[in-house]
């Protein structure tokens, strides 16, 4: 059985692949640059060309596959021709691991187009609509499917580089919190829909254990590298004026919902509240922040 790991060099799709192989997998990692690829990826996995966006690519990635570890840029409704989960079905696929997010399970949120929507929610009904789609698409293919939700990442931190060059973390909201999953923990649970008949027709939303302030992860960060992060309290307006950078794809309208994000997170639990998924699932707790920031300790140094 040969199983294709998309998004295959992503904080999760590279764990997905590792435990793949140490369960004896013959695995494929489709990318957009395979050099780069298998410079990151075990020995013994097979690297190929493969991109979302070019369909011609497509025949070759999945040729012989029979699961797919579908990342979540997946176009699930092209405006013309065979999408690339139509396209795998009719390859040989029978099942697929979605790559999704918490959002896709909330209650409906509005409509995205909405403009009397706060930005926040318009962002969430757009995050919704978007991995519920591809969602949607995997349950109508006639294929086996599990969905893996999860919510905030703790490898989605973007302070790695101020901490390594300044020592110091500048964010506002200092006390706003989310229940930040490991990365392990996702790909482990990926790992098991791929392997086992276990979970089939699932959709998991995955947390952490427990909700960590900004100012719980600065200290857990501190800790893992023995040196002293100092945390510097932005106002909303500063925040808006350091992150400007539409170069970046940092405009008002991102800023504002995540500014609103925080501000909702001061409050227990914030928009995404711990499950237990994890530990029903494995008996185990998930791993924790401080945790993570062990796993993560070179990034900051």
């Amino acid at each position: 059985m040969t199983i294709l790991v998309t998004g295959s060099t992503g904080n999760i799709g590279k764990r997905v692949v590792a435990g793949l192989v140490g369960a004896g997998q013959r695995v494929r990692a489709m990318t957009r640059d395979p050099v780069a690829a298998t410079a990151k990826l075990p020995a013994g996995v097979e690297v190929i060309h493969g991109d979302f966006e070019r369909p011609e690519t497509w025949a070759d990635a999945l040729n012989g596959v029979e699961r797919v570890y579908l990342f979540s840029y997946v176009d699930p409704a092209p405006s013309s021709g065979p999408g690339f989960i139509e396209t795998a079905v009719e390859a040989s696929v029978c099942r697929f691991v979605v790559h999704s997010a918490a959002a896709a399970g909330f209650e409906y949120q509005g409509d995205p187009e909405d403009t009397t929507l706060s930005a926040f929610r318009r962002h969430l009904a757009e995050e919704r609509e978007f991995h519920r789609g591809i969602e949607r698409a995997v349950e109508a293919s006639g294929a086996q499917w599990t969905h893996i939700r999860m919510g905030l990442l703790a490898a989605g931190s973007d302070w790695a580089e101020a901490v390594r060059t300044t020592g110091t973390v500048r964010a506002p909201f200092p006390r706003s919190g989310s229940s930040l999953v490991h990365e392990a923990d996702v790909a482990e649970i990926a790992v098991a829909a791929l392997l086992t008949d276990e979970h089939l027709g699932a959709a998991y939303t995955l947390t952490g254990p427990e909700m960590v302030t900004q100012e719980d992860q600065v200290r857990a960060i501190s800790e893992a590298i023995g040196k002293e992060v100092t945390l510097v309290e932005l106002t909303p307006e500063e925040a808006r004026t350091e992150w400007h950078d539409p170069a970046e794809g940092m405009d008002h309208e991102i800023i504002d919902w995540i500014l609103e994000q925080l501000e909702a997170s001061v409050r227990y639990p914030g928009p995404v509240p711990p499950t237990d998924t994890f530990e029903r699932l494995t008996g185990r707790p998930p791993r924790s922040f401080t945790q993570w920031a062990r796993d993560h300790a070179e990034d900051f140094r």
